[in-house]
């Protein structure tokens, strides 16, 4: 059979697409620009910066404990009109937060609500793709996250230095408010096989979904720390280096991401997470370096290129493998865990590398957020190697093992 005769870019998944793209445009163009909005604005410290971005996290990680179950059980609808209501509140309020303690009280409501719509949205497009072109479908997908996650730091700090703070929450509410009448259509029919319950006993889902799902969120939680980094400190890297533009990092990232993402589901449809994982984390490391060692605009243009095309093949890569882990009913958990370790990475990394450049410097910080890639190279090629040591030998009788590369 031809994988490419089943059809991928149907309407829904162009909603789908679409609707995943606003969300995390409406994240990204707050999570780059309130650290340095809180330290400017409000005199916060270094560490009080770290915890504008690792309280949303955290809150979003509660939120999609609850929000895995929702799904399990049809409640999507719930949460995702839920949780837009809740985001947009909290972007609102934003505005009127005179106080880094209220700032942080709405970074935590933000990353509720977001918890929420972000499980449902990569749900409902794992539902839809064709099985035999779900790492195509999913790379297709997880490009509005990525570019999301390039464009939205771009778009924010543009905002913020120009028209100003204000600015900023109006169009970042505004992306939010349009996802409402886009996922209305979207709701109104669950799939097929979410119209029979079936489901197996919850100890079968935890149990035996988390120990199919701890490889690869191990490693999508190292990938994260990096990310946390840039996200939280960037900006403030820029003035510590005196680089002017540095909003442009994420603009030539999100290049790299464009290019890179269609290339990299077909790859892993092909070969698996081997093909992607290795050679990106390599990229990742390099990217990191070059960024560390940044003296003028053009210097950022290598880096941002080295860590899109990482970030930009490692991340389908790792989210596709965790649904083709799970049963059709378990992708809610699967989506949510993925989530949880990118977001528990973020958080962590900020936390940890904030530490580390309070008592250093913000290049020097990069260059330790580093290390975090290079364990997650060394943790899958020894998991690699030790696969096919086993398979050399003969298996025992009533064994079980699972892949990790699939």
């Amino acid at each position: 059979m031809n994988h490419s005769s089943e059809r991928l870019w149907t309407p829904s998944f162009i909603t789908l697409t679409l609707c995943n793209l606003l969300l995390f445009m409406g994240l990204q163009m707050t999570l780059s620009t309130l650290p340095a909005y809180a330290e400017g604005m409000l005199q916060a410290s270094s560490v009080q910066v770290s915890l504008v971005t690792s309280l949303f996290a955290l809150s979003a990680i509660a939120s999609r404990l609850f929000s895995g179950k929702a799904m399990e059980k049809g409640g999507r609808n719930l949460l995702i009109f839920m949780g837009l209501a809740v985001s947009i509140i909290a972007v609102i309020g934003y505005y009127w937060a005179g106080s880094i303690l209220a700032l942080l009280l709405l970074r935590m409501l933000f990353g509720i609500g977001f918890g929420m719509a972000s499980t449902a949205f990569p749900t409902m497009a794992s539902d839809i793709i064709p099985i035999r072109r779900m790492g195509e479908g999913m790379g297709y997908f997880g490009l509005s996250t990525s570019l999301a996650m390039s464009a939205g730091p771009l778009i924010g700090l543009s905002l913020l230095q120009g028209p100003g703070f204000g600015s900023l929450l109006i169009c970042t509410a505004a992306a939010l408010v349009l996802i409402l009448p886009l996922s209305y259509r979207l709701t109104t029919k669950l799939p097929a096989h979410h119209k029979e319950p079936a489901a197996p006993p919850v100890t079968e889902i935890r149990g035996g979904a988390f120990r199919r799902l701890f490889i690869p969120c191990l490693l999508n939680f190292l990938l994260s720390v990096s990310y946390g980094g840039l996200l939280g400190f960037l900006a403030l890297y820029g003035a510590e280096a005196h680089l002017e533009h540095i909003a442009y990092f994420f603009l030539f990232n999100a290049v790299a991401i464009v290019v890179v993402r269609p290339l990299s589901g077909k790859i892993y449809d092909r070969f698996g997470p081997p093909a992607l994982l290795i050679p990106g984390s390599l990229f990742i490391v390099a990217g990191l370096l070059q960024l560390s060692f940044a003296s003028s605009t053009a210097a950022l243009f290598p880096a941002a290129l080295c860590y899109g095309i990482g970030f930009g093949s490692m991340q389908p890569a790792l989210q596709t493998w965790m649904i083709q882990s799970v049963e059709p009913r378990q992708r809610g958990t699967a989506n949510g865990m993925f989530f949880n370790s990118l977001d528990l990475g973020v958080a962590i990394g900020t936390m940890i590398l904030g530490s580390i450049a309070l008592y250093t410097s913000y290049g020097v910080m990069y260059r330790y957020s580093a290390l975090a890639p290079v364990l997650l190279l060394l943790i899958y090629t020894t998991l690699l190697l030790a696969k096919r040591y086993n398979r050399q030998k003969p298996a025992p009788k009533n064994s079980t093992s699972h892949s990790v590369t699939k």
